[in-house]
C-alpha cells in the first residue's frame, strides 16, 4: 500500500517517522518548498520534532497535493481541523475515488461543525467504509524517542482497520483496532476539552486532590456526550480502553500535552490571543470546546465541565468564578 501524508506538524511527523520504520516508502505533501529543500538537505523537519531522522530515499516530498493523492492509495490526513476544511475545498470532487482516508484529526471542522467524515461524505460522496482514524494514546515526542506507545486504528470493518494499521507497526509502537469509528472520534474531541480545563485548574494553582476528581468527572461527562451523540447501533462504547480513558489521562497529565500547556496559560492570566502566539501551536480543545457546545444544545446532555470551559474560552467569563461554580458540582 502506498501511503500519502497530508500535513508536516509535530504528529504527521510522527507518524512519517513511523511509516519509514517500518520500512513502508511515503508521499508527503509539505506546503512549503524551502522546509522541503531544508528537509532534503538535513534529513528532519526543520520546525517539528527535529531529533526525527529520516532516510529521505523513502520520501518523495512533494509541494503540490494533488500529485501526493495521486500516488496514493491512502492518505493521512494529519492536519489541524481548523485548516483542513480549506484544504479540501481546493481539490476536485472525484480525487478521491479508489482511494482509502486515515484520519489523524483529533478535532471538528469549525467552519461547518462536522467530523472529517461527514465532510467528506457531503462534499465528495466519500464511503464511510474506506474511511479510517488514528488515535493515541500517543504524543509526537515519545513517538520520535522511540519510547513504546499505542495507535487504535477505527474502521466499521475492524479487519480492515487492522490491516492498515499493521503498516504502522514497529518494535515501539504496539496497535489495537477496532470498529468504533464515530465514537472514538468524538472522546478525541471531548479529551482535549478536558485537558484544556486541567491546565487551567493547574494554573489557578488547585493541586493533585482536585485534579483526580477533576478528570474522574470528565471521564464520566465524556460518556454521557457520547451516550447522547453516537448512535449505539453503529458504535461500542467502552470507556475503559485506552483510546478513550488512557488518551484522557495522557492529555490531562502529560507536559508533552499542548492543550494541557494552552489551559495553564489561561489559569496564570493569559488571554486566548496571548497564549496562541505564545504557544504558535494549535491547540484543538479550544475550538473543540465551541464546537461541543453548540452541538450539545440541541442534545441536552449534563456536561458541565466543557460548558464552563466554553464560558472562560469564548464569553471571557472569569476562570475563578467558573472554577468556583465547578467545585460544587463535581462528584
Amino acid at each position: 500500500m502506498r501511503f500519502g501524508m497530508i500535513g508536516s506538524g509535530s504528529w504527521a511527523t510522527a507518524l512519517a517517522k513511523i511509516l519509514a520504520d517500518h520500512g513502508n516508502e511515503l508521499n508527503w505533501w509539505i506546503r512549503n518548498t524551502e522546509s522541503i529543500h531544508y528537509f532534503q538537505k538535513r534529513r528532519h523537519n526543520p520546525h517539528y520534532l527535529k531529533t526525527a531522522y529520516f532516510d529521505t530515499t523513502q520520501l518523495n516530498l512533494e509541494n503540490e497535493i494533488q500529485n501526493v493523492i495521486k500516488h496514493s492509495d491512502c492518505l493521512v490526513m494529519a492536519v489541524p481541523s481548523a485548516y483542513i476544511e480549506n484544504i479540501l475545498n481546493e481539490l476536485p470532487l472525484d480525487i478521491f475515488e479508489d482511494k482509502k482516508i486515515l484520519s489523524a484529526i483529533k478535532g471538528i471542522l469549525p467552519n461547518s461543525n462536522l467530523m472529517l467524515n461527514d465532510f467528506l461524505s457531503q462534499k465528495f460522496d466519500f464511503k464511510i467504509e474506506d474511511y479510517f482514524t488514528i488515535l493515541g494514546p500517543c504524543h509526537a515526542e515519545e513517538v520520535a524517542a522511540e519510547k513504546l506507545s499505542y495507535l487504535t486504528f477505527s474502521g466499521i470493518s475492524s479487519d480492515k482497520a487492522l490491516e492498515i494499521g499493521n503498516y504502522f507497526k514497529t518494535d515501539y509502537i504496539n496497535i489495537v483496532a477496532n470498529q468504533d469509528v464515530v465514537g472514538v472520534q468524538y472522546a478525541a474531541v471531548l479529551k482535549n476539552i478536558y485537558a484544556l480545563g486541567a491546565g487551567i485548574a493547574h494554573g489557578l494553582e488547585y493541586g493533585d486532590n482536585f485534579q483526580s476528581v477533576f478528570i474522574a468527572n470528565a471521564a464520566h461527562e465524556m460518556f454521557v456526550f457520547l451516550s447522547a451523540m453516537v448512535d449505539p447501533d453503529v458504535t461500542n462504547i467502552n470507556h475503559t480502553t485506552s483510546v478513550y480513558l488512557g488518551d484522557l489521562l495522557v492529555t490531562c497529565y502529560s507536559l508533552y500535552s499542548r492543550n494541557r500547556t494552552f489551559g495553564n496559560m489561561i489559569g496564570k492570566g493569559y488571554s486566548v490571543r496571548s497564549a496562541q502566539l505564545e504557544m504558535n501551536m494549535v491547540a484543538e480543545g479550544y475550538n473543540a470546546s465551541k464546537c461541543i457546545y453548540h452541538m450539545n444544545q440541541s442534545l441536552g446532555a449534563h456536561i458541565p465541565i466543557a460548558t464552563g470551559i466554553y464560558r472562560i474560552l469564548w464569553e471571557q467569563e472569569e476562570p475563578e468564578s467558573v472554577f468556583k461554580e465547578l467545585e460544587m458540582k463535581l462528584l
